[in-house]
């Protein structure tokens, strides 16, 4: 028994190294201000405070990517969270956003905060600093009135 486990254990390291080589791409697409979020709609100081130190990293192009988004496996799964959360919405890419487009978006940062599915919980887990209290959903909510 003692010699499976020995086994199994060298078999787990080898697979965590050669897991290694299965590098996926982490982007950081150059940011022109001008299409931005920021300078497209009157944000609140509030808001604006919110959004970089709980929505940055997922939904704009300045992702701050930490150490362990470079170890595979776990680099994968980061990495597929900043590009899904990329292409549902983007604040970097503010423009390129329909006007009735960016309304639903906005209702939507509101809806989702409201209802505790954003941020994700597997990002508050390390990013502590990411849990919305109630103001900050407030704060959030009201970028929804300041687009219209």
């Amino acid at each position: 028994m003692q010699r499976f486990f020995k086994y199994l254990a060298i078999f787990f390291i080898v697979a965590l190294v050669g897991a290694q080589a299965v590098r996926l791409e982490r982007t950081n697409p150059p940011v022109d201000e001008a299409r931005t979020l920021a300078r497209m709609v009157d944000v609140a100081p509030a808001a604006a405070a919110v959004l970089e130190r709980a929505c940055r990293d997922c939904h704009s192009n300045r992702t701050e990517w930490p150490w362990y988004s470079n170890v595979a496996p776990v680099s994968w799964f980061v990495i597929d969270h900043v590009n899904h959360g990329r292409s549902h919405l983007n604040f970097s890419e503010w423009s390129s956003y329909q006007p009735d487009r960016r309304r639903e978006l906005l209702e939507g940062v509101c809806k989702e905060t409201r209802g505790g599915a954003m941020p994700l919980p597997s990002y508050t887990w390390i990013h502590w600093n990411a849990r919305l209290s109630p103001a900050d959903i407030e704060a959030l909510c009201s970028l929804g009135a300041s687009a219209q």
